[in-house]
């Protein structure tokens, strides 16, 4: 028996509807390519390059003032309540993000910059965290964006700028806390504390509610876990953290969670996070934090 006669155009139909489909897959093949421009780790690694031809601090008197920026530190030198240290940051123009990895100083007294360069700086970030104690800048995470904002690395070095030298040393030491940014720490007397944050890779997306201790007399890290049954602030970032006397308080922050509706469709919601809540250091982490 021969073949049923096909409908006049219904195989053209089909060719078409393959064409479109194979043409669509290409497109968002060809999407998913990372640009020279986005390769986040071909630009760290030429920020790397130029870094290692640094030979010596130098030193920038009179400099002009920092470019407008967000998500940067500003610490005040605990040697010289009058002097601020500014580090890193991040702007956006409209169409591209530039990441800094700039170190500044400030005299409020003579309102006047400086501009340090120094060998063995840390990568340009945003959205880390510094504090400082003695002579000393200590400086942990942050994120670096790639120009069109569609590839992130976060980091988890730690690093400390010697202010009576304006050198940079990368602290390695076990039981650091992962990557991220968004995160908060505060110096309690000789004691960095840090609590929470985030990581996002846009494939992969955390928050983080931990709370970590860093020694600074006796260099170790170490990770404090809630206790059963106590109050514990829920994952966040962006939130405040200060220290008086003997407690911590945590204000606010933010958190993206994904939810399904009834269709399955993803979708991200921000929850935007309220309510004070504070975490006595003399009491029952009194002897880990003492």
């Amino acid at each position: 028996m021969g073949k049923k006669n096909k409908k006049p155009g219904k195989g053209k139909e089909k060719t078409e509807k393959k064409t479109a489909k194979a043409e669509e897959k290409r497109a968002r093949r060809e999407s998913k390519k990372v640009s020279e421009e986005d390769d986040i780790d071909a630009i760290l690694r030429s920020i790397q390059k130029e870094e290692a031809k640094k030979k010596e601090v130098h030193v920038e008197e009179n400099a002009p003032s920092p470019s407008p920026r967000s998500n940067c530190t500003l610490t005040i030198n605990p040697q010289k309540e009058t002097e601020l240290i500014l580090y890193g940051g991040e702007f956006y123009n409209g169409k591209k993000t530039f990441v800094y990895g700039d170190l500044y100083r400030y005299d409020v007294e003579k309102s006047e910059w400086k501009l340090i360069s120094s060998p063995n700086s840390p990568p340009p970030r945003s959205a880390h965290q510094a504090v400082a104690w003695k002579s000393n800048i200590y400086i942990f995470g942050g994120e670096f964006t790639s120009p069109n904002q569609e590839r992130f690395h976060h980091y988890k070095d730690f690093w400390t700028l010697d202010l009576k030298t304006n050198q940079w040393e990368q602290l390695l030491f076990k039981g650091c806390p992962t990557a991220r940014s968004g995160h908060r720490m505060v110096l309690y007397k000789h004691k960095i504390i840090l609590f929470g944050g985030f990581y996002d890779t846009l494939r992969e997306v955390r928050y983080y509610n931990d709370l970590h201790i860093f020694d600074l007399d006796t260099l170790k890290w170490q990770e404090i876990k809630p206790t059963p049954g106590c109050m514990w602030p829920s994952a966040r970032s962006g939130f405040q953290l200060f220290i008086f006397q003997d407690e911590v308080f945590l204000y606010g922050g933010y958190a993206k969670e994904v939810s399904t509706d009834k269709m399955a469709q993803r979708k991200e919601l921000f929850i935007q996070i309220c309510g004070l809540l504070i975490l006595e250091l003399g009491r029952e982490q009194g002897s880990l934090l003492s």
